[in-house]
């Protein structure tokens, strides 16, 4: 059973033991079985279909469309064109409000980039849709697109990803550079990645009157809530959200898109409920990506292998129309101690969609660079790559000087080290093989993410049966919050989790806040374990001012809720039952609230991030450079774990996705035209089973005091920080051959 002590006087809350557990999913069957509904799977009646018609060039305007022979077309009910379309209350370039970017919502004849939106048809079915967007036969007046970073003019922003400052510095890194005996500089570039969840972006749009019923995949109802609202001139009570599954989203479904905004768009336009589906190709452009950068380290060290500068300087792109800038420098902020960083952005501005948040934005991009230029550096000083960094370890955070409110990246090392058998690696690159003649390399990366949290609300209910509520407008992809958020609410709760009832997934209940940044099982855990604590404390409240009660007077000695009966803290024999107390006092249930969001004293601190170090082995063929990766080993520490079960399954998530941005991941653009050539997955590669063939993640103990009451810390994005650069480095030690241009490709390998 579980327990919850109440937490505000005389109520003391701690840890049960529901939190912890390593349970099976909650929507495990429904998934397996068929039964969990997604967004394109609603058909509500008189149901039409929506597809769009996308440009083929990058830059320039639309000339002319066969609007006739579309409409001509059997089954084609209305074609919508920046001539035609409905109303908005709010320019889709005015960016109103937090995250929110400029939207491609057919506002002219101007095309700012490949797979833009130039018309939606809207037939009786999808083959009559699609056709009738074949019959469009767009002409075109083309300007010259803008797609090399390398060649665009540059400028420097002001801030990068969400807000953070472009550039940043601690201490006088040109000093540390000409004070070094040894000396690093390095370029590194990764490629553009676009998002590939499994689930493309859909949506199913209603329309009755001034009110909107939406199925939609959403990592932030609330936010698209607001954003519809304000495109529409409707309140955003009247816009329902349902949302109770995501095939993926990655930061990709964050924000409301442009492809779903024109889905209510085309079902106001013809007064029927519409559904609009992505195609593969078309989720190449208009919602969101990881852009290219170029990254350039420098690294001094003194003759000890202590380093005296780290500068990190990054060229990346945002479109033509909006700013999102990647914000890889800042992965130099927290990791690797020196009296003096400095980190920069260069912007340069080209003919594609904007990038958007792609998990792990800047961190990924980052680390990659900087875990390579750091093995660089520890061969330069001829020192082992654990030992290195063993030498450089920070106590505190680099670049603020604040302490960790927690870190235990010394036992991930540690535990990480032992596990994969780290002792037995010879120093120099090229000096195994195995039995066939490969050639054996081992690498390693330290991984890091930020510990954040946002606000979120939940609404907890104690029902007169004994059993528990708990609803929250929270969002599952994938990651297990439906289990791990129910698992904290019966902590709450003090009740078992088959007593509880879990709501989530839509927008008429308590605002669950964005599930980003790692950041969702602390914004959304937090909320719901406050809620519980409410109405805990109400119930209390009822019970120790009852005279018929046992736990009359109890309120000087507080009281603990367990398996549904609140008892007496200092004698547990003296005590009833929920429903006990709400039979008596002639109540159906008693509810509570809660809500969540980060410590401004706190943050103002500490540093807080989850830690963990990673281990790969890869084997490459010496006459034709293919790399395989053989085995994978993370150790990471992330605060208090809900679910190991879940934890693992994140962890894995994210180092297979580093095992992508190492070795597969890459947009390849036609610089004519602007289109990329590899929109489908058959050519833009991403791991399948056959290229993972080991993985193992250690859940190293940690706990952390600061970042929430409960010291949780998110797991979903950290795990690609130090895969990436680990098998960067295992390919050098396995041929010697450091590449810095990422994916590496059999090619880089080959003389």
């Amino acid at each position: 059973m579980s327990e919850n002590t109440l937490a505000q006087a005389p109520v003391h809350l701690r840890q049960g033991s529901s939190i912890g557990q390593p349970l099976t999913r909650r929507d495990g069957v429904l998934k397996v079985t068929g039964g969990a509904v997604y967004a394109a799977d609603n058909h509500p009646p008189g149901l039409l279909h929506a597809v769009l018609a996308v440009s083929t060039i990058a830059r320039g305007r639309v000339a002319a469309l066969d609007l006739a022979a579309a409409r001509a077309h059997p089954g084609v009910v209305e074609v919508m064109t920046p001539g035609h379309k409905p109303a908005l209350a709010q320019d889709p370039d005015e960016k109103a409000g937090p995250f929110a970017f400029r939207l491609d919502l057919l506002q002219d004849d101007r095309v700012r980039y490949a797979n833009q939106s130039i018309a939606v048809v809207i037939a009786e079915t999808i083959e009559a849709a699609t056709e009738g967007a074949a019959l469009l036969a767009p002409r075109y007046e083309v300007e010259p697109a803008r797609m090399d970073l390398h060649d665009a003019e540059s400028f420097f922003p002001a801030v990068v990803g969400a807000g953070t400052p472009a550039a940043e510095h601690h201490g006088d890194v040109d000093a540390g550079m000409a004070a070094a005996a040894v000396r690093v500089e390095a370029t590194y570039d990764t490629s553009a990645q676009y998002h590939n969840a499994m689930e493309p972006h859909a949506i199913v749009a209603v329309w009755d009157g001034d009110k909107l019923r939406l199925d939609t995949p959403s990592q932030g109802m609330a936010m698209a809530q607001a954003r519809i609202a304000g495109l529409f001139g409707i309140p955003p009570e009247n816009i329902h959200i349902r949302s109770p599954f995501l095939g993926g989203g990655f930061g990709s479904k964050g924000m409301i898109s442009g492809p779903q905004v024109l889905g209510i768009m085309a079902a106001k336009l013809v007064g029927r409920p519409v559904k609009l589906v992505l195609r593969r190709e078309q989720m190449y452009g208009p919602v969101g990506h990881r852009a290219p950068t170029r990254q350039t380290l420098r690294l001094g060290a003194d003759a000890g292998g202590a380093l005296t500068a780290i500068g990190h300087h990054t060229k990346t792109a945002s479109s033509s129309f909006d700013d999102f800038f990647e914000p890889a420098s800042g992965a130099s902020h927290s990791l690797y101690a020196s009296p003096a960083i400095a980190t920069s952005h260069e912007g340069v501005r080209l003919d594609t969609g904007t990038p958007l948040f792609m998990r792990a934005p800047g961190e990924a991009t980052g680390s990659i660079a900087l875990e390579s230029a750091i093995d660089e550096m520890a061969d330069a000083c001829g020192m082992d790559p654990l030992t290195f960094r063993l030498k450089n370890y920070a106590e505190v955070e680099p670049i603020s000087g604040k302490p960790f409110s927690s870190k235990a990246l010394r036992q991930c090392y540690e535990q990480g080290a032992a596990r994969f058998g780290w002792a037995s690696r010879p120093l120099a690159p090229r000096m195994m093989r195995d039995a066939a003649g490969m050639l054996v390399g081992w690498g390693m990366g330290t991984a890091t993410f930020p510990a954040l949290m946002f606000q979120a609300k939940a609404r907890a209910t104690l029902r007169r049966d004994g059993t528990g509520l708990m609803e929250i407008g929270a969002h599952d992809m994938g990651q297990g919050a439906w289990t791990a958020l129910a698992q904290i609410a019966a902590d709450g709760l003090g009740l078992d989790i088959d007593q509880v009832e879990f709501r989530s997934g839509t927008s008429d209940l308590p605002d669950g806040g964005i599930a980003g940044g790692s950041a969702h099982t602390a914004t959304a855990g937090m909320a719901v374990h406050g809620a519980g604590a409410d109405v805990i404390a109400r119930l209390a409240e009822l019970a120790t001012g009852d005279e018929r009660s046992p736990l009359f007077g109890a309120g000087n000695a507080g009281v603990v809720a367990r398996g549904g009966r609140l008892s007496r803290r200092d004698d547990e024999a003296r005590g009833e039952s929920y429903a006990d107390i709400l039979d008596r006092a002639g109540l159906a249930g008693i509810e509570g609230s809660g809500g969540s969001a980060a410590n401004p004293v706190a943050q103002s601190a500490y540093a807080m991030h989850a830690h963990g170090a990673v281990f790969a082995e890869v084997k490459v063929d010496p006459d034709l450079g293919q790399i395989r990766v053989t085995r994978l080993v993370g150790a990471f520490a992330a605060g208090t774990i809900i679910n190991p079960r879940m934890v693992r399954s994140q962890y894995y998530g994210g180092m297979i996705w580093g095992l992508s941005f190492a070795l597969l991941e890459k947009a390849v653009t036609d610089r004519r035209s602007g289109r990329i050539m590899n929109a489908d997955l058959g050519e833009y590669h991403v791991p399948v089973n056959a290229d993972v063939p080991s993985v193992e993640a250690i859940l190293v103990e940690e706990r952390d005091a600061h970042v929430n009451a409960l010291g949780i810390k998110g797991v979903g994005e950290i795990g690609i920080t130090g895969t990436a650069g680990a098998i960067a480095n295992a390919v050098w030690h396995a041929t010697g051959r450091r590449v810095r241009q990422f994916p590496i490709t059999l090619d880089r390998l080959i003389d």
